[in-house]
């Protein structure tokens, strides 16, 4: 066996997606997840700690990401870890990122203002659906052949 390399994250998006697209047109969506773990340490203080992933997606998933996401919404990302380096123009400097190139992303909840943990009224759901129109009121895509599973409190696993 030579190896495996795969990443399977549940958490919250940091910050609105960004869309972009290659010279050749593939579509390239980044956003921040954070992932966070409580524990009791040994006073009996409950701690939590937040770890923070650059999440890279591409092709239609990343388009539907951009259209259904925003800050807050909750999300399971399936991939592979990916470092990449670069020289800073400025310092000359060889710098690093750490990435998770996402070849799966479930939407768990993609409510406007989910991380407040209120309710679907006022706004409700819909994320960032831009175009007004499409899917049954901003909703994204549920056939299983888009990777994208049930809505709500319900985790597919």
């Amino acid at each position: 066996m030579s190896g495996l390399n795969e990443a399977t994250l549940i958490g919250r998006l940091g910050k609105d997606p960004e869309l972009s697209y290659t010279q050749s047109g593939a579509a390239k969506c980044k956003f921040s997840l954070a992932t966070s773990e409580k524990y009791a340490d040994r006073s009996g203080d409950v701690k939590e700690e937040t770890e923070w992933h650059n999440i890279i997606v591409w092709g239609k998933q990343a388009e539907n990401c951009d259209k259904y996401l925003s800050k807050g919404a909750l999300i399971c990302v399936k991939g592979k870890i990916q470092t990449r380096s670069w020289d800073d123009q400025q310092s000359g400097q060889k710098k690093y990122i750490t990435e998770i190139k996402a070849f799966k992303v479930i939407f768990i909840d993609t409510r406007s203002g989910a991380s407040s943990g209120g309710g679907q009224g006022g706004g409700g759901q819909g994320g960032r659906n831009r175009d007004g129109g499409g899917q049954g009121g901003g909703q994204p895509p549920q056939d299983g052949a888009s990777g994208y599973g049930p809505q709500g409190d319900d985790i597919p696993f």
